[in-house]
């Protein structure tokens, strides 16, 4: 199975690079760099320490303590970190600079990982999430390079794929030292698709360690003018459109509300635009602010790494990315700022966090947009009820850190 999987990924390179330049119509950092993905780099002066890879933007948000944490101990330029896209790229650069060494990850073919681990020398790895890569795993494995899954998740849906598949997965799991999942689901399914019972071990989730910016923070809420302000957060193409109907009839209550759509991919920042202008709603872009108060209906939220502003300057956030089959995106940052949170029915890849923040009463998931329109405007117009449901938001995620430093004595 192995030899087929890289038959077929050496195969499907010239349609990879083809969808490299496709997507770079509309990203052009996309058109660059290729040499990193087929393992071309410069070998550092120094080797590395600790090579993290995290491959979205959302997962390299939920490593930077980690990263952090590693540069510490091992100093600056001894912490690699490799994302897949342009985005994760610029969030890296942009949170860490140069205190760590990054790259894009290479595509998982034989040649690339092994030219890529030979130039940097890693003493250890840690992949985060569910990032199983057959040929690196393997590769790391016969130069006896720890490998850690770190914040190890399977959701249903993606244990039930790897299922069908399950000798193969066992073997690549094989491979690995230690898989730290996040809850005792977690760890049950990867325990069921082979995984060693002594590699296995329950960390739970560093998004509860995350470092909240104090200045972005600070920003948030000098930006708030009393309006009544909600949030539609890391939303992806259809969510938009909801989000737009739904503040129409916000404003049939609030004449004043403010409405802060944010998109969760760059690209799609123009694309969104053109969907307000067809509305009726006044926009401003984050952009085109100059340190007052947005006077429009709606803030085109056309920044990366400021989420935590934006969440700042709202009294209610619904959390994209669970309307449309996406999955779902990180629910405990606004919980942990004090907002109530609503999310869609599609949170398969975030159902721990889900389940707390309903169990708890922090969060209310609606079924469609119409079910969004009367829980914003339930929020908006019961204070004292929101208010209630940030503090017990607040408090969950508060009383589940602690995975961060059981993760950093692990790799230690």
């Amino acid at each position: 199975m192995r030899w087929l999987y890289t038959f077929l990924l050496y195969l499907l390179a010239p349609l990879v690079l083809l969808r490299l330049l496709w997507r770079g119509l509309e990203l052009r950092d996309y058109w660059f760099r290729w040499n990193e993905r087929f393992g071309f780099v410069k070998r550092p002066e120094q080797d590395v320490a600790v090579w993290v890879h995290a491959v979205s933007v959302g997962e390299s948000l939920a490593a930077l303590p980690l990263i952090r944490a590693l540069v510490a101990q091992h100093g600056e330029r001894r912490v690699l970190v490799t994302t897949m896209t342009p985005t994760g790229s610029a969030r890296v650069r942009e949170a860490l600079g140069d205190q760590v060494l990054h790259t894009y990850v290479p595509y998982d073919l034989p040649d690339a990982v092994a030219r890529y681990i030979t130039r940097m020398r890693p003493q250890q790895v840690v992949v985060m999430e569910t990032e199983l890569w057959p040929n690196l795993f393997r590769a790391l494995a016969k130069r006896k390079i720890p490998l850690t899954i770190a914040n190890a998740r399977l959701s249903p849906r993606s244990f039930r794929g790897y299922m069908r598949f399950r000798s193969s997965i066992a073997s690549v799991l094989e491979d690995c030292a230690r898989i730290a999942a996040q809850s005792e689901a977690d760890a049950k399914r990867f325990l069921q698709l082979g995984a060693h019972v002594k590699k296995v071990s329950v960390m739970g989730n560093i998004k509860f360690d995350m470092a909240l910016p104090e200045d972005q923070i600070a920003k948030g809420h000098a930006l708030r003018d009393g309006a009544p302000t909600w949030i539609a957060a890391s939303t992806h193409e259809g969510e938009e459109d909801a989000a737009l109907t739904v503040h129409r009839e916000v404003i049939k209550t609030f004449p004043s509300a403010r409405l802060i759509l944010v998109p969760r991919h760059p690209q799609r920042f123009d694309a969104v635009e053109k969907l307000v202008q067809k509305t009726t709603l006044s926009m401003q872009r984050r952009s085109e602010l100059d340190g007052a108060a947005p006077s429009a209906s709606v803030l085109l939220g056309d920044s990366m790494g400021e989420m935590f502003m934006y969440f700042s300057m709202a009294d209610v956030a619904f959390v994209g990315g669970s309307l449309v089959p996406v999955g779902g995106h990180n629910v405990l940052e606004p919980a942990a700022l004090g907002l109530p949170v609503l999310f869609g029915p599609q949170m398969h890849n975030f159902v721990a966090a889900r389940d707390l923040l309903l169990e708890t009463n922090a969060a209310e998931q609606v079924a469609n947009d119409i079910k969004l329109a009367y829980a914003v405007l339930a929020l908006l117009r019961e204070p004292e009820r929101a208010q209630a449901m940030g503090q017990a938001g607040q408090k969950a995620v508060a009383a589940n850190r602690g995975a961060l430093n059981k993760l950093l004595q692990l790799i230690s």
